[in-house]
């Protein structure tokens, strides 16, 4: 079952360099697409193998940069990977095993921050409820989790953009991302479209892989700007139309 991966890079060719190290360890991924979304200030090394590199002239959002590097697929299985991700072990052979189930669109390992601490990659879906409870301290809505080679895999409502492997055909079947949300809730959406489409979004918690998070962009007025203007596109798009058969029987 061979992998077609997409990695998307900032201006971070050497925090990608780092990855591709990792990458060159493992087996499935027989197809590397590499997106400068913005100009290198270092160069990219060597390719661990076959690989389309796409210079963009102009800056895209994530979903679209993932839409285009989508187009050059022609593996069965497509992997989204951030630029700020390390692979401790090969975490392809246990997600693709999850696979053999017909119906999982996606799945997702669980993700850890460098000094081991369980980050929430998995969440049920955003309702202005939940979210109010959040804003108040409460239940943010993250599955208690915890890492290790007993934890059964299980389907959650959404998982995070920063490492995701889909089926290609469930991808192409709800249209890739939606390229309307330049940054922030593209997760969500496709997590939720993926369900209402019939498949299933699954997280494996034996499989980790590790998320040097680069998140002091968080707090600048542009990135707070594009959060919120999807997070309204989110609830315009899906409020009281989430996939309520999982929803309301849970995992």
């Amino acid at each position: 079952m061979n992998i077609c991966l997409s990695l998307v890079s900032h201006g971070q060719a050497a925090l990608g360099n780092q990855f591709l190290g990792d990458l060159a360890k493992t087996q499935a991924v027989k197809q590397l697409i590499v997106t400068s979304n913005l100009p290198e200030e270092s160069p990219w090394a060597a390719m661990p193998r076959p690989a389309t590199q796409l210079d963009n002239r102009q800056p895209l959002g994530f979903a679209a940069n993932h839409n285009q590097a989508f187009a050059h697929c022609d593996q069965p299985f497509y992997c989204v990977a951030n630029p700020d991700i390390r692979l401790p072990t090969d975490p392809f052979p246990g997600l693709l095993a999850r696979m053999q189930d017909p119906k999982v669109g996606l799945v997702a390992p669980l993700v850890l921050s460098p000094a081991g601490q369980i980050e929430d990659s998995a969440r049920r879906f955003p309702t202005p409820g939940n979210l109010f409870r959040k804003a108040m301290g409460g239940d943010d809505g993250r599955y208690q989790l915890s890492p290790g080679e007993g934890e059964a895999a299980r389907p959650v409502e959404w998982v995070a953009g920063m490492f995701l492997l889909f089926r290609a055909d469930a991808f192409r079947d709800v249209g890739g991302f939606d390229d309307k949300f330049h940054l922030y809730y593209e997760d969500v959406d496709i997590c939720a479209r993926l369900w209402k489409a019939g498949w299933k979004v699954v997280l494996s918690p034996d499989v980790q892989v590790i998320h040097a998070a680069q998140r002091a962009s968080r707090h600048h007025p542009r990135y707070m700007a594009w959060h919120a203007t999807s997070m309204a596109r989110y609830f315009i798009k899906h409020l009281g139309r989430l996939p309520h058969t999982f929803v309301d029987s849970g995992p």
